[in-house]
């Protein structure tokens, strides 16, 4: 039966071998009174379990097959990714020690302007300040 439902010899014969250890883990083979029926239908429980796996099996390759490969970034775009970098980096330069600490703390670490102002003792007015003046250079810098 198993080597007709699952089409392969060695597959039937493993699926065999896991019946009959799931008949020797029961405590209670004495009472079974149907032992043909009993492993029938245990050797079809581990059928549907072995169908379900290999279904699970198909559809992740399937689904790492469908996924895109990954893209190889130009010489070009690369060197704009670098130039745009180093804008923003003079550009954080120029805002000053304090503004572009708090500009970092908000943007790239998301404290609220509540945290930042608790960080460095001073008002949440002040903070927006800060952030205004970081934020219309780096407005400025978009333009550019």
């Amino acid at each position: 039966m198993l080597r007709r439902k699952l089409g392969n010899r060695d597959n039937a014969a493993d699926l065999a071998q896991d019946t009959f250890l799931r008949v020797l883990a029961n405590r209670n083979v004495e009472a079974i009174l149907r032992p043909r029926e009993y492993l029938a239908t245990i050797a079809r429980g581990l059928v549907t379990a072995a169908y379900r796996r290999q279904a699970i099996e198909r559809a992740y390759l399937e689904t790492l097959a469908a996924r895109p490969e990954p893209v190889a970034i130009s010489p070009e775009a690369r060197a704009i990714v670098l130039e745009t970098v180093l804008a923003i980096d003079r550009m954080l330069d120029e805002l000053g020690p304090r503004t572009r600490a708090i500009f970092l703390w908000v943007q790239c670490e998301e404290l609220t302007y509540a945290q930042a102002g608790a960080k460095l003792g001073v008002s949440v007015t002040t903070i927006k300040k800060h952030m205004v003046r970081a934020l219309t250079q780096c407005l400025l810098l978009a333009a550019d």
